[in-house]
């Protein structure tokens, strides 16, 4: 009985240490400001005009604005260096669309999907309104010389 308690203490324990972990790297990314919840399908299919696209391939994660590129982290993971980095001069926009068919139940309920080229491979980003509006501004004020693809 007495060992079946000690157990039971020890996994709680590590249970409640793993979500401590988990917020505490959420905390620690978004301690810089400039964060944005961001869910993202790398390498995302394209569908023909008219058809739903499925809801698969989508990883809910936080982005970060950092200078030239958006830093992009998985929420539910330990690793301390983000996923994906995307950089302003190689995003182009492709299109602007609402979440279709099964991705209405990936996606968070205001998300709006953003499908852009970055270096040839096709991404789609999901993020709320103000988010959007925050990166596509974030997209036009390059520095002077870089080129703007925002379709």
């Amino acid at each position: 009985m007495v060992l079946a308690l000690v157990l039971f203490g020890a996994v709680l324990a590590l249970v409640l240490l793993g979500l401590f972990a988990f917020g505490l790297r959420r905390r620690l990314i978004q301690r810089s400001g400039g964060t944005f919840d961001c869910s993202l399908r790398w390498n995302a299919p394209e569908f023909p005009e008219g058809a739903e696209s499925s809801g698969k391939g989508w990883v809910y994660g936080v982005s970060r604005y950092s200078g030239d590129h958006i830093e992009w982290f998985r929420v539910f993971s330990y690793a301390p260096r983000p996923r994906r980095l995307l950089e302003r001069e190689a995003i182009e926009v492709l299109e602007r669309r609402t979440p279709q068919g099964e991705e209405e139940l990936a996606l968070l309920s205001d998300a709006v999907v953003l499908a852009c080229s970055h270096r040839g491979t096709r991404v789609e980003l999901a993020m709320s309104e103000d988010a959007l509006t925050g990166f596509l501004a974030w997209l036009e004020a390059a520095p002077p010389g870089q080129r703007v693809n925002v379709a």
